[in-house]
């Protein structure tokens, strides 16, 4: 990170952490309250092939607060719409960052297929001025902060039994915003990861 960190302070950039996470219609295993020797069950009845998909960036500048930027995504299993976050979908969170944010960005993420792809590639490359890229190995959660915000977010939906797809899409939206709210758990993510950008 020592490079990404020295080509924000030297530009004055927003570093900014991406990730995707996805919720389908089982809900998260969570601890609750239970008696003594009975397991407490939650019974789920609209199961289906669909999920949710939830795209997030962490943004961090000195002298700045936090900042939590994000996309939702539904899919309700039919075959003519797409599953997941596609290539427009990301160049358009990345352009939305740096308007809310205001300034260039430094973007780290991880190395998914679909951010190799080379259209992001293009896009990467004709928004220089603004825009560079640090590549995160394939599973490196413990180097993402975004990770803890989606384990703030599974938290609070664990064991949240719903029919339709509009009640977690509204379950995770609800505390996404709320988390906007919160730059100060936005920094302690992180602070989870033991990076230090002398935030």
């Amino acid at each position: 990170m020592a490079a990404g960190k020295n080509t924000a302070a030297e530009r004055g950039d927003w570093i900014v952490f991406e990730d995707e996470a996805g919720q389908s219609m089982t809900p998260p295993r969570a601890r609750t309250w239970g008696r003594i020797g009975q397991t407490p069950v939650v019974r789920v009845r609209g199961r289906g092939s669909g999920h949710v998909s939830m795209a997030d960036m962490a943004c961090y500048k000195p002298g700045q607060r936090s900042r939590l930027i994000y996309a939702i995504h539904e899919y309700r299993g039919r075959k003519d719409s797409p599953k997941g976050f596609n290539r427009r979908d990301f160049r358009d969170l990345i352009v939305r960052a740096r308007i809310q944010l205001g300034g260039p960005i430094v973007l780290v993420w991880n190395s998914v297929r679909l951010h190799l792809t080379a259209g992001i590639g293009e896009f990467i490359d004709a928004n220089a001025e603004w825009l560079t890229v640090f590549q995160l190995p394939t599973c490196a959660p413990d180097l993402n902060p975004t990770e803890g915000v989606w384990s703030l977010v599974k938290r609070d939906i664990g064991n949240l039994a719903t029919a339709d797809f509009s009640q977690i899409t509204r379950a995770v939206k609800r505390k996404l915003k709320m988390l906007q709210h919160r730059p100060e758990v936005i920094a302690g993510c992180l602070a989870g990861t033991d990076l230090a950008l002398d935030l």
